[in-house]
């Protein structure tokens, strides 16, 4: 298979390699990711400035491009220009800590996947519930596995897979559920702070979601020690609004603002 790899960590980050030394001996695979970290990046792309990509080797002889972008870019400029054929499967990842619950819609990991979904390719996140002494190796090898399905099974257009892994040996996971996305607000705090000029500035504190304790919410699943997989669609359409919206009559108040 050919496959692309992306991350919002970085070219240098150590996840997006243990996928390459996972995949790269039984498939053709591809490097594409940011120069620097750009988590929490979302959907973003660039627009004012030009994007370049350059060929970097790292770890002592593996070689990707690093494109001086957001995780979006790697996949537009990749699938566009640098890979040169299709490909059959595009994973983002591994990123040290999870993407669940409202933090997927900030997730710059998530939403390369995304962006590959848009172009039709069966694509992947993938993430480890832990930012320190991350069990990279496993989760690589968890999504190796799951790599062939994906590809054989297909997936619809616009979804991708969001895998969240707890830290610990494949050998001790609960097991692996499918799992929706909880929706149940995070904490945020902030941290005020006054430089010398007496101007106030905030630092964002650590957030800290809450799931409900639920068989089928990946945050509570991926608490539970099971693999946590969600499907995740780029329609954000909410379709079981679109009838009560319409007996809203909102054409009818625009013809009576019109004087109509």
């Amino acid at each position: 298979m050919k496959i692309l790899l992306t991350n919002d960590d970085g070219i240098y980050a150590p996840g997006i390699w243990a996928l390459y030394t996972a995949l790269s001996s039984r498939h053709r695979v591809t490097v594409i990711a940011p120069d620097r970290e750009r988590s929490a990046v979302g959907h973003g792309i660039t627009l004012h400035t030009p994007l370049r990509a350059a060929r970097v080797t790292v770890n002592g002889g593996y070689r990707g491009y690093a494109v001086n972008g957001t995780p979006v870019d790697c996949i537009k400029l990749g699938l566009s220009e640098i890979t040169g054929d299709r490909q059959d499967l595009v994973i983002s990842g591994i990123n040290p800590g999870e993407n669940v619950g409202v933090n997927i819609n900030y997730s710059g990991t998530v939403a390369a996947a995304m962006e590959a979904a848009l172009y039709g390719i069966p694509a992947a996140s993938i993430s480890v519930c832990a930012r320190h002494r991350v069990r990279y190796a496993d989760a690589a090898r968890f999504m190796a596995a799951l790599a062939g399905p994906m590809v054989r099974n297909g997936l619809p257009f616009g979804t991708i897979l969001n895998v969240n892994l707890p830290n610990v040996p494949l050998t001790e996971v609960a097991g692996v559920r499918i799992c929706r996305q909880g929706v149940g607000r995070q904490a945020e705090t902030f941290e005020k702070r006054v430089d010398p000029r007496n101007r106030a500035y905030y630092w964002s504190g650590p957030d800290s979601q809450r799931f409900e304790r639920h068989p089928d919410v990946d945050g509570s699943v991926l608490s539970d020690n099971y693999i946590a997989i969600t499907p995740i669609q780029c329609d954000q359409t909410d379709y079981r609004f679109i009838g009560k919206l319409q007996d809203w009559g909102i054409d009818t108040h625009v013809h009576h603002t019109r004087g109509g």
